[in-house]
């Protein structure tokens, strides 16, 4: 069961979901998995290959309603997704592509987003034209263009050499930072999930649940070494359980 609530919450708790696999077996997938994530949040999910992460992150999007559970989602919010692939329609340019999902989005808007996004002299170009990491940047453009209160991103960076993906999760945080919005990210990168969260949620193997929550003091800011460490520690002594 999917329903709005809370304008500034979101709640998962998904009892059981079972796939079909080739051979006709039944798998569950996901079971007995809950996470909640206040305003402002950023989670991160974290786990092994194949647990279900994107199961999990369809469930919360609502595109896959067959589960036991529910999804309480931010009322009347809108949802942002990037996915693993950037999914930009390939006849259409940078700019359209955006406008497409955000038809009432003002100049104004799409111009400082394109800026922050470092898209500005992109704009008219066509998804074959670009980069994996500016075909990226403009799959995140489109996911900000239209206000969501909920932001979903998985595996945005997947693929990207390590310079480039520290610069985009840069601009993803200056983007986090400046709205209000509620963001559940998919990562398998730990590194990643501790620049970028205020809580981790390391999941086990399949069926997945919430093996514990690692919470990050300063998220999206400064911390040293040590504290990374501590952190990374933290994550793998969860993943050992």
């Amino acid at each position: 069961m999917s329903r709005a609530g809370d304008p500034a919450r979101l709640e998962a708790h998904i009892a059981r979901k079972v796939v079909r696999a080739a051979s006709g077996q039944s798998l569950d997938v996901l079971v007995d998995l809950s996470f909640a994530l206040g305003a402002g949040e950023t989670g991160a999910l974290i786990g092994p290959s194949g647990c279900g992460k994107t199961t999990l992150m369809r469930i919360v999007a609502g595109l896959d309603l067959h589960f036991d559970g529910f999804v309480h989602r931010p009322a009347l919010g809108r949802i942002g997704m990037a996915f693993q692939e950037p999914r930009l329609l390939p006849w259409r340019s940078v700019e359209d592509n955006v406008r497409l999902v955000a038809p009432e989005a003002s100049d104004e808007e799409l111009d400082a987003l394109f800026a922050q996004l470092g898209l500005a002299g992109h704009r008219a170009h066509y998804p074959g034209e670009l980069s994996l990491g500016l075909a990226r940047r403009a799959a995140l453009a489109r996911a900000f263009a239209v206000r969501p209160a909920l932001l979903l991103l998985d595996e945005p960076f997947v693929s990207l050499d390590a310079p480039l993906a520290r610069q985009l999760r840069g601009d993803l945080c200056r983007l986090v930072e400046s709205r209000s919005m509620i963001t559940l990210l998919v990562t398998h990168d730990v590194e990643e999930a501790i620049a970028l969260a205020d809580r981790i949620f390391v999941l086990s193997a399949r069926p997945a649940r919430v093996l514990g929550v690692v919470p990050i003091a300063h998220p999206r800011g400064r911390m040293s070494g040590a504290e990374e460490r501590a952190i990374a520690e933290r994550i793998e002594a969860l993943r050992g359980k």
